[in-house]
């Protein structure tokens, strides 16, 4: 079930995007796998922990944050990933990892990779079972996220 919040938000906003269930699947990897995606489509987000506090990190699901970079790029010293228990209170209705990548939506600076360039993006919408795919164009109109540089291919 896409989050009441999203859905709202999207609903508010009148851009199409369509919802899809599928089967458990626990990172994008799987979530391109289980949808027949090429993981380029999937977007992730990732919550890190800056000395600011918490922020969301927007990838495609094949690349992975430089934490290095992230503190340069972002101008902060103290830029890690976060742990579950930093932000399970920080996504209501959300399902633990399975958070959509609309920071604005909870109150967190949202940063998006410029690597993230598919035309259309599927995503999480709050549960492991659950997606949204819509244009980027519109995520991106929506969102207002900041563009950084700080993915690497994932190891």
């Amino acid at each position: 079930m896409i989050t009441p919040v999203l859905r709202e938000y999207l609903e508010e906003a009148g851009v199409p995007y369509e919802v899809k269930e599928h089967p458990q699947a626990f990172t994008a990897a799987e979530v391109a796998h289980v949808e027949e995606l090429d993981e380029w489509e999937v977007a992730k987000s990732v919550i890190v922990l800056t000395d600011q506090g918490l922020a969301m990190v927007v990838l495609p699901a094949p690349l992975k944050i430089d934490l290095d970079r992230a503190r340069t790029e972002l101008a902060m010293p103290a830029v890690r990933l976060a742990d579950e228990g930093d932000f399970v209170d920080a996504f209501p209705g959300c399902e633990p990892g399975a958070e959509p990548p609309f920071g604005n939506l909870f109150e967190l600076p949202t940063f998006v990779d410029r690597s993230l360039h598919s035309e259309r993006i599927t995503f999480n919408a709050g549960s492991h079972t659950t997606t949204v795919t819509m244009s980027r164009s519109d995520y991106m109109d929506l969102v207002e996220p900041e563009i950084v540089d700080l993915a690497v291919t994932a190891a």
